[in-house]
């Protein structure tokens, strides 16, 4: 079986090549760019399996080059790897759509551990709910492979909106549960792939933009279940089931 292939891209000479030989030690193919253009070159011809980024880079930092990558390809796994540890530059990862942001310095077997548990989430098997695929909620039409969820307004006009890979994923949870509660754990766990601090802000921040979404038709609301999770309550199949 073929060695999984990172590519890592850090500017810092020294670090990048002590990095790239520890991850050859446990078995990876490792290719080494040293700046966000060289790193865009090597990304478009190879096939790789996970991404390393350093973010302050020269000619292209880090955060441009996960957006450049994730317009060609929504579900290759990233991980940051940055001196900063602004909430605020913490966050700005997560909403590009980074798998997982490390702050230097750190310990090498961390490091590892996240590789081995992001790598293994992206190429788990096919989950059996993956076999729904599309979603009516209220006045909404959630088409989950496309991304694309379409309000169907009573005078018959309909307004679509592309959603992000993480906004869908969300959302499909949420219809999943739909009336019932959504384990925050459980959402962390199944897309951002653990449960911090940092993940949960991330969450906060896609619930928000899903509520925006959702506000068109009134009888849809996403609340808060304090100390638990959320929960995605459709008014008129709630009263239904009450009656």
């Amino acid at each position: 079986m073929a060695n999984d292939k990172i590519l890592l891209v850090e500017d810092d000479q020294n670090f990048g090549d002590v990095l790239k030989s520890y991850l050859e030690m446990h078995d990876y193919d490792v290719i080494l760019e040293s700046d966000g253009d060289a790193g865009l070159k090597a990304y478009q011809k190879g096939q790789f399996d996970l991404c390393i980024f350093d973010v302050m880079m020269p000619k292209k930092d880090g955060f441009t080059l996960a957006k450049e990558i994730r317009e060609r390809d929504t579900e290759m796994p990233i991980i940051f790897l940055t001196a900063k540890t602004l909430k605020e530059d913490i966050l700005a990862g997560f909403k590009i759509g980074a798998d997982d942001y490390i702050t230097k310095p750190f310990n090498s077997e961390e490091l590892l551990l996240r590789i081995q548990a992001i790598l293994k989430r992206s190429q788990q098997k096919p989950d059996p709910e993956d076999d729904i695929k599309e979603f009516e909620l209220g006045k909404f039409h959630f088409n989950y492979p496309l991304r694309i969820l379409t309000y169907q307004a009573d005078n018959g006009d309909e307004i679509k909106e592309k959603l992000s890979p993480k906004e869908a994923h969300l959302l499909r949870l949420f219809c999943l549960k739909k009336n019932d509660v959504l384990p925050r754990s459980e959402a962390l766990t199944r897309i951002w792939g653990e449960d911090n601090y940092f993940t949960a802000r991330s969450m906060d921040v896609f619930v928000t933009k899903l509520r925006k979404y959702l506000k068109l038709d009134s009888n849809i609301e996403i609340v808060n279940i304090h100390g638990n999770g959320f929960q995605l309550l459709v008014v008129d199949e709630v009263e239904e089931a009450d009656s």
